[in-house]
């Protein structure tokens, strides 16, 4: 299960709940997909049955099952999952970055889950840089060699 937020507060008297993101954002959000509350220690699948954004980390939503403002407290402070894998970054670290023309950037040193934008930390002869890493930048990536190539946007190194 991947931790994506965390039930923030209780919002009217029907029901709807105010979710804060951590590590993932609400444009990532596929509302026909179940989300899961843990009660005693066992999952229980939600559907969201109206889903409004606000801001860049936060939502309003209302929940199956949480009709009133009774069952929208008991949901206060617990997170909220996806039935993934949590996404690790430390299989990048110690990998090599070159650009589309070969050279080499740097080594990874590790991966920073900022919701909607994750980066990367590369260590470069110069120092340390943070990179956007996002499908649109990378070229290709060589399990084998460890090497991955990107399209980095000039001034970012």
């Amino acid at each position: 299960m991947l931790r994506i937020a965390q039930v923030l507060k209780s919002n009217g008297a029907e029901g709807e709940v105010l979710i804060g993101f951590q590590n993932f954002g609400p444009e990532d959000i596929d509302v026909e997909e179940p989300v899961f509350i843990c009660f005693d220690g066992l999952p229980v699948p939600f559907f969201f049955r109206s889903f409004t954004r606000k801001g860049v980390s936060r939502a309003f939503a209302k929940l199956t099952g949480v009709n009133n403002l009774k069952d929208a407290e008991e949901l206060v402070g617990k997170a909220i999952f996806l039935d993934r894998e949590e996404e690790s970054g430390e299989d990048l670290v110690g990998w090599t970055v070159v650009d589309g023309q070969g050279r080499r950037i740097g080594v990874i040193t590790g991966v920073e889950y900022i919701p909607g934008n994750t980066c990367i930390h590369v260590e470069t002869e110069g120092g340390q840089a943070m990179l956007p890493f996002h499908e649109d930048l990378v070229l290709s990536a060589d399990n084998e060699s460890g090497t991955l190539v990107m399209s980095v946007p000039e001034g970012l190194v």
